[in-house]
């Protein structure tokens, strides 16, 4: 490449990383204001910058295009998420919670197999239809 290309690049990667700072500062401000934070940098500043960078993380599969496996401790962690959302919001469709927990039915197929083969979540219905409901058992911490 010459010089020009080279440096036009470095410029172009600059501008990039520059642009997406700022959008992700304006995020912030914005969910300050939001929840009222006003000037104080404390527990809800801390919160915010910790769902922004949870934003940006996946939370589903991991990376590394199909067939990637998830290891034991990311399917512990989604499935001790999934029993926690379902205990606080029963009666929930997989799609809804898919779209609170930013994942896909796929992702979760495997942990709720497991979840109601513990019986630590109940379903009702079918197909589309089923409802998730906390179970008789606790989740594991």
């Amino acid at each position: 490449m010459s010089d020009f290309q080279n440096e036009m690049n470095r410029t172009v990667q600059a501008f990039v990383a520059q642009i997406s700072e700022l959008a992700r500062r304006a995020a912030i401000n914005t969910l300050e204001s939001a929840f009222g934070a006003g000037g104080a940098r404390g527990g809800i500043a801390a919160a915010v910058v910790n769902a922004v960078s949870a934003v940006s993380s996946p939370v589903g599969r991991p990376r590394g295009g199909r067939g990637a496996k998830r290891t034991a401790e990311d399917l512990e962690a989604l499935s001790t998420q999934l029993a926690s959302f379902v205990k606080a919001n029963p009666g929930l469709r997989v799609e809804q919670i898919n779209k609170e927990l930013g994942t896909t039915t796929k992702d979760l197929a495997l942990p709720i197999r497991k979840l109601l083969a513990d019986n630590v979540i109940t379903s009702k219905g079918q197909k589309r239809s089923t409802a998730y409901f906390p179970g008789r058992k606790a989740p594991k911490s």
